[in-house]
């Protein structure tokens, strides 16, 4: 699986449409998240093209709000997080070409809110209709609940692969041979959890992609909370330290950036994921969250000597965030093959 920040063909996302998470048709929850998904996409497709999967029913609504550039993909959907119920794209060094993963998706451990009926066939679909060939895969897992450095290492957290209700029986080790088969990486760095709201009622269990990630290989920006009465600041101490003291696949030891949490920590007296780590790195781009916090300007800044030569551009995740992810959540990338 190449790093995020290598080349991209396209950005692949999915129009929300009304569920349990969004509402019916007329709902204002319905017509704000469809208004912070669109900003992402009119961002990125500047930068590189975005192809929208979008329900039928839904077309009129989404080109509305869409850039034209934007080409929309007429496929049935149950949900908008296309980072998870989509597949991973990987290079398939052998042939030269890019091929898609298609990972068993149960709507997060089979959540009792969330539908996926039909996001269970997206991997496949999305893999035809990028043209490419895809395999299978008996893991039940999300791409949320992965990152990956290019050079071999994998991020996890116990709460994600190890979940009885996505993967029953399954060992760490087995976990980590069906991983390394379809990633081609050969080294998992296991943390044990991810941000306390995410265990809430529309949270994914852990996803790594709000604790840390690589920006290159052997440097990882990781979620910090400094406020000592915060519940996440024990964990994400524990976490800081497990990176600070782990070794990468080339035998490093990793170089670890904090990125501090927004100031506002909860949200009507319940704790909030907000993350600056869920941040999205395409073509020329880093599209961060913003909160309208005093930290979005040091988040900024950190992502800037990050990724030094693309832009950085914040969108307002908020109304994201209270759905149930952020910017990462909402966007796969689908990598230029090998050799283009």
């Amino acid at each position: 699986m190449p790093p995020e920040w290598a080349p991209h063909d396209a950005t692949w996302m999915a129009f929300p449409t009304p569920n349990a998470t969004f509402e019916d048709d007329s709902s204002p929850a319905l017509k704000a998240a469809r208004k912070a998904w669109a900003a992402v996409a009119n961002v990125v497709v500047g930068y590189e093209p975005v192809r929208m999967l979008v329900n039928q029913n839904d077309r009129a609504a989404a080109e509305e709000v869409l850039d034209p550039r934007v080409r929309l993909e007429t496929i049935e959907l149950d949900d908008a997080w296309l980072r998870d119920a989509g597949p991973t794209f990987v290079h398939d060094l052998s042939e030269g070409v890019t091929r898609a993963i298609a990972w068993r998706f149960n709507g997060w451990g089979a959540q009792s809110w969330a539908s996926w009926g039909r996001d269970r066939h997206l991997g496949a679909r999305i893999a035809r209709a990028a043209g490419v060939e895809f395999d299978r895969s008996n893991l039940t897992q999300e791409g949320g609940g992965l990152h990956v450095d290019g050079a071999g290492t994998v991020l996890l957290t116990e709460t994600v692969q190890l979940d009885p209700d996505r993967n029953p029986g399954w060992l760490r080790t087995e976990v980590e041979t069906e991983i390394h088969q379809r990633l081609g990486t050969t080294t998992a760095i296991w943390l044990p959890r991810g941000l306390t709201a995410d265990y809430d009622e529309f949270g994914t269990r852990g996803h790594v992609d709000t604790v840390a990630t690589f920006a290159e290989p052997g440097t990882v920006l990781v979620h910090t909370q400094p406020d000592s009465g915060h519940p996440d600041h024990e964990p994400m101490k524990e976490v800081g330290e497990i990176l600070r003291t782990a070794v990468d696949a080339r035998g490093q030891r990793l170089r670890v950036v904090d990125l501090p949490s927004p100031t506002v920590a909860d949200f009507d007296g319940r704790p909030v994921d907000h993350s600056y780590v869920n941040h999205y790195v395409a073509n020329g781009v880093v599209v961060g969250c913003a909160f309208d916090d005093p930290q979005d300007a040091v988040a900024a800044d950190v992502l800037t000597r990050a990724y030094p030569g693309r832009d950085v551009v914040l969108i307002d995740a908020r109304d994201i965030f209270r759905f149930g992810g952020g910017v990462h959540c909402i966007t796969q990338q689908q990598p230029a093959a090998p050799w283009s």
